[in-house]
């Protein structure tokens, strides 16, 4: 990541979220969720693009920790701060408890494995309907606040999530550049090679498991307190696979990479939506040229603009 670019991305996503926030109305909203997505996202990279794994189960964990926020503020009026903990413990404890099995498997088991978990935590969503009610929901989930200090304008949500995102990049960023990010990076070059220089790769790799957890329970808990509501749709399969094109339309593997794939698959359907009945086919035409073009992924489409001496010395290394 060049020195110049960052600042310039910084300045892009100020610039956009100054602008939605001072627009108002339905854009606030758009772009709240595009960052939440973006959280949710930066985990499942840390997994994938790191380390190098694949996981269909991300799902689970936003689940647990946003069902906890939701059922503890709703219902027994919890403190949302503390009704993450108890959810963001809960998610931790699963990913400890099946990760340290899970992470043992490779290629399409540890897929279809990881897949198992969601499928899993979706079902008792919906079956214990005392507690989540069911395909019901779960209401009158309260905003974001702590005691009498509450965040009660869209505006305000859209500016708390926006520092919240910046920040999940940052760590997600610095996690890249330490030993621990090293160490994944060498598991995703090949793990066979990585145990050969002293890596403990199914530590690392439940690591990197236990670190993405951490990520999707934190975007767990922004949905229900942005929204209000919660229900099992909401972190059904359609979340997985909308998180997987953000994530390769971002760029895997990148730090910018899952909040411009974020922003740009929320986005999107918006500015198609005039189109009515093909709506969806423009969609999938506006997809499928983003991955011819640029296949690995938006963010990378910087290496474009460096002056030609740079990419020559760049080649030459």
């Amino acid at each position: 990541m060049g020195a110049l670019k960052i600042p310039g991305l910084l300045a892009i996503a100020i610039a956009v979220v100054g602008y939605t926030y001072f627009s108002g109305g339905y854009a606030v909203t758009i772009l709240s969720f595009s960052l939440i997505y973006a959280v949710f996202v930066t985990g499942l990279n840390v997994f994938m693009g790191l380390a190098g794994q694949v996981s269909f189960g991300q799902n689970a964990f936003a689940a647990i920790s946003g069902y906890s926020s939701a059922v503890l503020t709703a219902n027994y009026g919890w403190e949302p701060l503390a009704a993450f903990c108890i959810g963001l413990g809960a998610s931790l404890s699963l990913a400890l408890i099946v990760g340290y099995p899970v992470v043992r498997l490779k290629g399409h088991y540890l897929a279809m494995a990881t897949l198992a978990i969601g499928l899993v935590i979706y079902e008792v969503a919906v079956q214990w309907d005392n507690v989540t009610g069911g395909y019901m929901g779960v209401s009158g989930i309260p905003r974001v606040g702590i005691g009498p200090w509450v965040i009660g304008s869209d505006r305000a949500m859209l500016v708390f999530i926006a520092i919240v995102t910046a920040l999940s990049i940052a760590a997600a960023a610095c996690i890249r550049r330490s030993r621990l990010g090293r160490a994944m990076q060498a598991i995703s070059g090949s793990e066979d090679a990585a145990q050969a220089l002293g890596i403990d790769v199914d530590r690392y790799k439940l690591a990197a498991f236990l670190i993405s957890a951490v990520y999707a329970a934190m975007a767990g808990t922004l949905f229900v307190h942005l929204v209000g509501f919660v229900s099992p749709e909401v972190f059904g399969l359609h979340m997985v696979i909308l998180a997987f094109t953000m994530l390769f339309v971002g760029g895997i593997g990148t730090t910018f990479g899952p909040l411009v794939g974020a922003v740009i698959i929320t986005v999107l359907p918006e500015v198609f939506r005039e189109l009515n009945e093909y709506q969806d086919m423009a969609y999938g035409a506006a997809l499928i040229l983003l991955l011819i073009f640029a296949p690995k992924g938006l963010s990378t489409l910087s290496a474009f603009w460096r002056p030609r001496s740079a990419k020559t010395t760049v080649t030459a290394t």
